[in-house]
């Protein structure tokens, strides 16, 4: 069969059994999931975001200046993200960077949960390429309520156990547009960051990503600065508005020293400064599996949120109640669970896969979360050994539903299934298995932060990258587990002395180096679609490897 042909019949293939009863809005979803010609030809370049709170009315009001570089010839129309019920009062642009004088009123008109700018006198391709510009945006709204955050976000506008103020947002997903104008994209992030104002009544504190650059206060209310001068995926900007206690140590990390700052409610500052004590440990593990920190220049933070939590880049969000495992329980029912706090190690993981490396389509976030979910067990691993890391992380596939395919379709800004986090693991686990090197995975993991190091990536630059440096064919490998939701099924008899076997459920070429039988007394297998057969001594007991994702028959 022509190959070209062949890899054509396997998309369809793969798209048949994919989960397609979706039904996809053109202004809710393709505008927002894919890069249009209205935004492709701009690449931002930095935010500088001012919002001021009524705890009141519960709403906002802000200005955000945009700054941006075009790289191709430009549209007639810039798309401009921000969802309802908030609007935009009124666009400027602007030439060279915020602190030039503005130049001219850009009109605009409304389409659901996207603006589109226009220039009434000179069109945008009239700009230059390279040519560095910008907009100021001012706008205003009471934003989206979160219902169940951080997986159904918005704005959390709660009260801390004294009455006092404590609010928060959460919006992976929903998108950063939900609270503020921006291009709101997985693959465009701000090449030199957000700067942050944040403006609260007096006895609030609001903290932010980065690091603060100063307060200033007028009448009753208090602005408080930040700066992230790294790259940062928007869902990730954020703010924390409280009573918070704070205080500051600094880890010796392969980069130096790494300031990290701890914010908790007051009343909770004994608890979670016991709590918190393991931060230093985890960036060492993680350090030494993931390779460096990747925002020392913005610090390290951990603050008390509202919500479960969240991997808001250098402000990482915690709202376990300060409590081992997942909210109390242990996800994996090995009782390994239950010896770290399931949060604080999780969302801080997160640094290295979702933040430093995030995927460009939302389609892609297994690179987020399973990477992520599977350091898991590397933390584990520092903290009681390598069998019982790895009994953690097979205890996580328990959850694991085969529902849809852990892909999920591109350009609509939606995931795949839930998978994505412990089918994730079970991925990396048997990589790791087949890799039977742990140097060489452990520096592929490291050389996977060093490759990416602040950049967005696709599913199959992570596949190509694991796969040249573990020197493994992983073709069919993730063909079968990221685009189908077939768990392969081996079949097996033993009939004279002789063990038959082959997969089931399987894509083409698929196969996995089977161990069978006992340490001494054991055979390797590499089965197929097709029946095999093996001189078997071992009796009519066959014990199969437990360390691949299989169902036996």
């Amino acid at each position: 069969m022509n190959n070209k042909l062949f890899k054509a019949l396997l998309v369809m293939w793969y798209l048949l059994r994919a989960n397609t009863t979706f039904a996809y809005t053109h202004i809710a979803d393709t505008l927002r999931g894919s890069n249009g010609r209205h935004r492709a030809w701009s690449d931002m370049e930095k935010y500088d975001l001012s919002v001021e709170f009524d705890t009141a009315t519960k709403s906002i009001k802000g200005c955000v200046i945009m700054e941006l570089s075009v790289f191709s010839t430009p549209t007639d129309t810039f798309q401009l993200d921000l969802q309802e019920p908030m609007e935009i009062d009124s666009v400027f642009q602007h030439y060279g960077g915020p602190g030039l004088a503005i130049r001219q009123r850009v009109d605009f008109k409304r389409e659901g949960n996207v603006y589109w700018l226009t220039l009434p006198n000179a069109p945008f391709h009239t700009w230059r390429r390279t040519e560095r510009r910008g907009f100021r945006v001012y706008y205003h709204g009471t934003p989206r309520k979160a219902v169940n955050p951080p997986w159904d976000g918005g704005f959390s506008w709660a009260h801390d156990s004294t009455g006092k103020q404590w609010i928060a947002v959460s919006c992976q997903g929903l998108g950063a547009s939900a609270w503020w104008p921006c291009k709101d994209a997985q693959w465009d992030e701000p090449d030199f960051g957000v700067d942050m104002h944040l403006t609260v009544p007096g006895n609030c504190q609001a903290i932010g990503n980065g690091r603060s650059t100063g307060t200033t206060t007028k009448n009753d209310m208090t602005t408080y600065s930040w700066q992230v001068t790294n790259p940062i995926n928007l869902y990730d900007v954020s703010f924390y508005i409280g009573d918070y206690a704070h205080w500051q140590d600094t880890v010796m990390g392969e980069k130096g020293k790494l300031t990290l700052d701890f914010y908790a409610l007051k009343y909770n500052e004994e608890r979670a400064r016991k709590q918190f004590a393991v931060v230093k440990q985890m960036i060492h593990c993680f350090e030494y599996w993931l390779g460096p920190y990747p925002f020392y220049e913005d610090g390290y933070k951990l603050v008390e949120a509202p919500y479960l939590g969240m991997e808001h880049q250098s402000a990482v969000a915690y709202g376990n109640k300060y409590q081992m495992g997942y909210k109390g329980t242990d996800r994996t029912n090995t009782g390994i669970g239950l010896k770290f706090d399931y949060i604080i190690v999780h969302e801080s993981a997160h640094e290295w896969f979702g933040n430093s490396i995030t995927a460009k389509d939302m389609a892609d976030n297994w690179v987020h979360e399973g990477i992520t979910t599977y350091s898991e067990s590397l933390f584990a691993e520092c903290l009681l050994g390598k069998e019982k890391g790895q009994a953690y992380c097979r205890g996580e596939w328990l959850n694991i539903r085969n529902d849809k395919p852990m892909i999920g379709p591109y350009g609509v800004n939606t995931e795949g299934s839930g998978d994505i986090y412990d089918k994730g693991v079970a991925i990396m686990h048997m990589i790791r298995t087949m890799t039977n090197d742990d140097q060489k995975f452990r520096q592929m993991l490291r050389g996977l932060s060093k490759t990416f190091y602040h950049k967005t990536v696709t599913t199959k630059e992570i596949e190509n990258y694991i796969a040249k440096q573990t020197g493994l064919d992983l073709t069919a490998f993730f063909n079968q587990y990221l685009r189908t939701a077939d768990v392969p099924q081996l079949e097996y008899y033993i009939k004279k002395k002789v063990l038959h076997y082959k997969f089931n459920d399987i894509v083409p070429g698929f196969t996995l180096p089977l161990t069978v039988g006992k340490e001494n007394n054991s055979i390797v297998i590499k089965p197929t679609a097709e029946w095999q057969e093996v001189k078997w001594s071992g009796g009519y007991n066959v014990r199969f490897s437990k360390d691949y994702l299989i169902r036996v028959k």
